[in-house]
């Protein structure tokens, strides 16, 4: 099952409702990528696998700020 790993986005499920009100389940994929992201406090590489809604977080604030706001620790997430 796909998830990201920063911020736990996964699957979600609903309906697609036809327009005669007929109901088939269908599942949503979160858009998850796998990402080698460079982290400067490091010095090195590491690869995750996170939603595009993560990464656009990342790419704004940095991968060590946004895991400190959210209480995470680089080795729970690599």
């Amino acid at each position: 099952m796909p998830s990201c790993k920063l911020t736990g986005k996964g699957p979600l499920v609903g309906y697609n409702v036809s327009h005669a009100h007929n109901k088939t389940k269908k599942r949503q994929q979160p858009n998850i990528q796998k990402k080698r992201i460079w982290v400067p406090e490091e010095g090195r590489y590491v690869r995750l696998r996170l939603s595009t809604r993560a990464l656009r977080t990342i790419t704004k604030v940095g991968l060590m700020p946004f895991l400190r706001k959210n209480g995470l620790k680089l080795k729970d997430v690599s």
